[in-house]
């Protein structure tokens, strides 16, 4: 199998990112997702000059980008939780606005690195005295017109279900696309996510094939604890995961598998090196 693999910036948020970008081609992966983030590219503080040597960059090492990824907001640094807050479901609007922009200004600096896609959060967590129905009517009123904005652009907005957020099952996601016809929303699938709701990935992977356009992948413990692993250190079976993502997927240019893996910020290296021989070796097999 030619597993195309990348690997996220965001196990390198210690560092400035053109070290990250440095650090991970050093590493010999072939692709490389970047933050729409602090201490990376937050958007708002982003220069064109910063964009153009990013590009530059990447492009004379010889990586390409795998995804941009808007769904973690550290540059805010809400105390409850920083990747989630602000979300699309907040109840104060002004509080929301701040991730509606935030994803319009990814998709657009997306366009400006060349990168096709983006990932963001599922809507977020429901709040205290919400329901589900009136959450994701929200999700759904606030997406529509950064949808239209990504069309607009050409990049295609992921959602990513992950545990504890609005939707963090597949039949929730399909509830979601049922909603905003158009083919520039899909489905980031994150393999670790789908493991922690008892979603069989090598199960579901064939069912989401028509709405996956991107992936992530890490570990997951036995628990189906939500904790991001270095792949080989949890339960998945990566082996039936890689053999039902399939050859064809990787025939696409735009077909990627990022290694995720943000807990691992005091030795990226050394994680993003095991996890990479480990899948390649699995990878070999098939």
């Amino acid at each position: 199998m030619d597993l195309r693999l990348a690997y996220s910036t965001n196990a390198y948020m210690r560092v400035d990112v053109f070290e990250a970008i440095r650090r991970v081609a050093a590493l010999g992966y072939r692709g490389i997702e970047l933050m729409a983030d602090a201490p990376h590219l937050w958007p708002q503080e982003t220069t064109r000059e910063t964009l153009e040597a990013v590009r530059a960059l990447v492009g004379d090492l010889g990586l390409t980008i795998s995804n941009i990824n808007a769904f973690m907001m550290n540059r805010i640094g809400d105390k409850r939780q920083p990747y989630w807050h602000p979300s699309w479901i907040e109840a104060d609007s002004a509080y929301r606005q701040i991730r509606i922009d935030h994803t319009m200004a990814a998709l657009t600096m997306a366009k400006h690195l060349g990168a096709t896609c983006i990932t963001t959060e599922p809507g977020g967590p429901i709040m205290s005295g919400d329901t589900y129905a009136a959450a994701m009517d929200r999700f759904v009123g606030v997406l529509k017109p950064v949808v239209a904005h990504a069309e607009r652009e050409g990049v295609r907005l992921l959602i990513e279900p992950e545990p504890e957020l609005l939707v963090e099952r597949f039949e929730q996601y399909l509830e979601l696309r049922g909603r905003i016809d158009s083919p520039y929303m899909g489905l980031n699938f994150d393999i670790g996510h789908a493991y922690c709701v008892g979603e069989e990935p090598q199960e579901w992977i064939p069912r989401m094939r028509d709405h996956t356009l991107h992936y992530h992948i890490e570990d997951i413990a036995a628990t189906r604890v939500h904790r991001h692993l270095v792949p080989g250190e949890g339960a998945i079976d990566f082996a039936s995961t890689l053999r039902a993502i399939g050859d064809e997927y990787f025939r696409d240019a735009r077909g990627w598998v990022t290694v995720e893996l943000y807990p691992y910020v005091d030795d990226p290296d050394g994680a993003g090196r095991a996890a990479k021989l480990y899948l390649e070796s699995i990878a070999a097999t098939l």
